[in-house]
Parts: structure tokens; C-alpha cells; sequence
């Protein structure tokens, strides 16, 4: 979440793809008013906006900033998240009307999306980052899956950081990939270095799934925090929330980026100090300008595996 700034949304159109600023990283509407024009003053290309509803003891007015959305312009938005249906109606009845990229975990949510209007799917698979739903489905047979049963197109998401991941998801039936820890290790991230070597130094296994146990599973990085957190989760004798709460506490959810230590918080042990990462955060070897990491995804990693990286 604490990425999508304008600066990565910008850099990432501006190399041809399609950037996204997450709503949420703003904590007003009208300050998500002020990143959306931050953004267009960085390049000309469409670039979106995503909107997350996600449950939460106060949740954020997001009928309030979806009207921002509509007021600056935007017209692709990325939804994510329960119960979608009064915002994609929302945004539907601007005039013109919003084009919606919905991220789902199941065909059957995804065809649920579908009859509330959206006019495209993230299809996520068990790799992805962040909350992985609870069907524990990947990507090979998801996809397929959508391309059987899916009556408007579709990207992958989840475990796509290279060329490669691309051309498998192209032949599976999607029509792109939705990509975020990929970009988390580029120029302009906004996020520390230290965070960045982490990620490009991970293996396949380096990442986490917590909450399962309220049915609220998340994909995160591995850190002492999190494996603190898992291991209360399945030793519990009570299965009380109230014993992991303090652990899941979203209060500073961002600092791990700002002071680049990514075992941040085990002494205070909050889980949410830990960050959303891919299953294939491995397949990230570098760090290098959005520009660079667009062109090798769609051209140079077609090169043979064995040619040496550019």
C-alpha cells in the first residue's frame, strides 16, 4: 500500500504501462486531490487510481474519495477489497463513466464483479502479495479458469516480475499482468534502499502467510515479526483475535519503507510494520528505473535464459 505515490504511478505510465496511485496511502480525500494533480504534473500518459475497501473499526469515507477521483478526472479505477457494489455504481454513473479494474481471488467473486459492472479483472492467484483469499488457488489454474469462464477480459496478478511470467500468462488468457513488488525495486520507489536490497536478496520461501485463522489470510515479507505472530496464531488455546491483535495494529504500517529496517518492530511486535510481497519476490535481481524494468518484461527477457542480464 505505502507505495503507490505519484511518483512510481508516473514513472510507471511514463514507461508505457499503467500507473496506479493507491488511494488510501492519502489520508484525506482532498489529499488524494493533491497527489492526483502532483501525478499529472509528472507525466501526460493515463495513469488510475486504486481504491481498497478493506473491513476496518472506522473506516475511511471512500465515497468521498472516489468523488475526488471523478472531479480530477481519472477515469480507470483499480477496486479491490468486499463489497465494491455502491462505489462501482458511483463511479459508473459519472459522466463518462469510470472504466473499472476489479482484483479478485475466485471465479466466483470475479463473476459476482462482473454482474455489478466492471468492465475488467485482476485475476489474483494464490503468489500474490497482500491478501490471498482462501482458496489457495495459483495462477496456473486460475487463469485458466477465467479464460473458460469469463465473459470480459482479464490480467494475472500475483508471482509476475519478468518477461517470462508475461508470456505465460499472455498464453494462459490473459491480456497483461498486474505487477507491484517488481516495482517496489525501482529508482522510483519510494521506499528505502535497504528495503529494496531485501527483496532482490529473497528466496521463494522468504514470504509469510498470517491470519489464517480468521479467514483473513495475508501474504507478507518474512521477518522476525511476522514468524513472532504465526507462531502465537497456531499455538493459541483460545483462538481469541485479541492475542494476535497487537501484532496486526496498521498504526505505522509504513515505517518499515522510511527507516529500512525490515525487522522493524519486533521489540513493540506490530505485524502490519511487515510489507506485502509476491511468492516470486525472487524472481526480482535488481534495481533499476521503471523504464528499464518495462522494456526487459515486454522485449529483452525474450533473450535466451542463458544470455547474461543487461
Amino acid at each position: 500500500m505505502w507505495v503507490g505515490y505519484a511518483e512510481l504511478a508516473a514513472a510507471v505510465s511514463n514507461a508505457g504501462g499503467l500507473g496506479l496511485i493507491t488511494a488510501l496511502t492519502q489520508p484525506t480525500p482532498e489529499d488524494l486531490r493533491k497527489e492526483i494533480r502532483r501525478c499529472k504534473k509528472m507525466t501526460s500518459n493515463p495513469f488510475g487510481v486504486n481504491l481498497t475497501l478493506l473491513p476496518a473499526m472506522v473506516p475511511p469515507d471512500y465515497g468521498a474519495y472516489a468523488q475526488v477521483v471523478l472531479d480530477e478526472g481519472i477515469r480507470i479505477v483499480e477496486t479491490a477489497g468486499n463489497s465494491p457494489g455502491p462505489i462501482i455504481k458511483q463511479l459508473k454513473e459519472a459522466n463518462p463513466p469510470c472504466v473499472i479494474l476489479h482484483k479478485c481471488t475466485t471465479i466466483r467473486h470475479a463473476l459476482s464483479a462482473v454482474k455489478l459492472g466492471v468492465d475488467f479483472l485482476s485475476i489474483d492467484g494464490f503468489e500474490c502479495a497482500g491478501h490471498v483469499g482462501e482458496s489457495d488457488i495459483t495462477n496456473f489454474i486460475l487463469l485458466s479458469r477465467a479464460r473458460q469462464t469469463m465473459p470480459v477480459p482479464f490480467i494475472a496478478s500475483g508471482g509476475f516480475a519478468d518477461g517470462q511470467g508475461l508470456a505465460a500468462a499472455l498464453s494462459l488468457g490473459a491480456e497483461g499482468i498486474n505487477m507491484g513488488t517488481r516495482f517496489m525495486c525501482t529508482v522510483e520507489a519510494p521506499i528505502h534502499e535497504n528495503i529494496k536490497k531485501a527483496i532482490v536478496e529473497a528466496q521463494e520461501t522468504d514470504t509469510e502467510l498470517v491470519l489464517r485463522r480468521w479467514k483473513n489470510t495475508s501474504r507478507l515479507f518474512k521477518n522476525k515479526v511476522t514468524e513472532d505472530a504465526v507462531k502465537i496464531e497456531r499455538e493459541s488455546t483460545t483462538g481469541k483475535f485479541e492475542e494476535i491483535a497487537p501484532y496486526v495494529s496498521g498504526k505505522r504500517g509504513r515505517e518499515v519503507f522510511i527507516n529500512g529496517d525490515k525487522d522493524y518492530g519486533v521489540s513493540v511486535s506490530r505485524l502490519a510494520w511487515s510489507y506485502h510481497c509476491i511468492q516470486g519476490l525472487c524472481l526480482t535481481k535488481n534495481c533499476q528505473a521503471s523504464k528499464h524494468s518495462a522494456n526487459n518484461i515486454v522485449g529483452l527477457d525474450r533473450r535466451p535464459s542463458h544470455w547474461p542480464d543487461p
